[in-house]
């Protein structure tokens, strides 16, 4: 006799293709919702991490800025404190020039000349005073000429005046002196 499987095998093969067809597609599903989270686990995790690199960078440059702000100040009080050294120097340096200039102006007025006015602007000197004639003004240009602290003097203006307590005829004569002296400093 034949034998005849009465079996639907079939069928059994189909279930059983469905059956492997869903474990396979299980599988696939669960393996791409793996690779899914692997994938957003890693980049979640680069960026943490760059957020907290940045929070580290954003607090160094607070710190760096407070720090720039800091030397900008001491810069500014170096600069002042620098401003201030020079005008000590300079005071410092200039402060024998009056006491030369006084002493020059002594040593070259010659007798007969009497000064009225002495101004000092910067480095010129304004001198205004009398004479008893203009032989004795050309003298005091002369010494102040040959000065070696006194350089270029000009003559502004000669006035003859009569001196109202002079009994003799001989005039007064007034004189204003721009002895755009300007103070030579001798290099020592």
């Amino acid at each position: 006799m034949i034998p005849i499987n009465l079996l639907p095998h079939r069928a059994a093969r189909r279930k059983a293709q469905q059956q492997q067809f869903f474990v396979l597609a299980g599988m696939t599903v669960g393996l791409a919702a793996a690779i899914v989270v692997a994938v957003h686990t890693f980049f979640a995790g680069r960026i943490e991490t760059q957020v907290e690199r940045n929070k580290y960078l954003e607090s160094e440059i607070v710190l760096l800025d407070k720090q720039i702000d800091e030397i900008r100040k001491l810069k500014e009080q170096t600069q002042a404190l620098l401003a201030r050294k020079r005008v000590v120097e300079s005071l410092q340096t200039n402060r024998t020039e009056t006491v030369r200039l006084l002493d020059q102006l002594v040593r070259q007025l010659p007798d007969g000349i009497y000064l009225k006015a002495i101004r000092q602007t910067g480095q010129r000197v304004n001198v205004i005073g009398y004479a008893t004639s203009n032989a004795r003004v050309s003298t005091l240009m002369r010494n102040f000429e040959a000065s070696p602290w006194l350089e270029s003097p000009s003559l502004i203006e000669i006035k003859a005046k009569r001196s109202a307590l002079s009994s003799t005829s001989a005039a007064t004569r007034g004189f204003g002196m721009l002895p755009a002296t300007r103070y030579r400093r001798r290099v020592p």
